[in-house]
């Protein structure tokens, strides 16, 4: 890999490391992972975990392009969550960590 290259990958790496790295972002899609989630299970999920956050949490995932949002038309509405294929992605790199953290922590 030339100095090029290195340049534009730094950026990249630096910006999902910003994202992965932010509070609750981890436990997130470590519950999603398994599957499809309603607001209030991932609120159960994580209890110290307020709404407000979760909430802001969701939407930086959604912007990012890692979940997909679902409104059900009710009554009553429902919405649900779900990982996209570029959420999917992370799964090696999550349960990698779920395993490192069995093992070491």
């Amino acid at each position: 890999m030339d100095q090029e290259e290195r340049e534009k990958l730094c950026p990249r790496v630096q910006a999902a490391f910003e994202l992965l790295g932010r509070k609750w972002t981890g436990l997130i899609l470590h519950q999603l992972l398994e599957g499809e989630c309603s607001f209030s299970d991932l609120e159960r999920t994580v209890p110290s975990l307020s709404s407000r956050m979760l909430a802001l949490r969701i939407k930086e995932l959604e912007a990012a392009g890692l979940v997909h949002r679902t409104v059900v038309g009710g009554p009553p509405i429902r919405v649900s969550y779900r990982l996209t294929e570029k959420g999917l992605a992370l799964e090696p790199a999550m349960r990698g960590i779920e395993e490192w953290a069995q093992a070491w922590t």
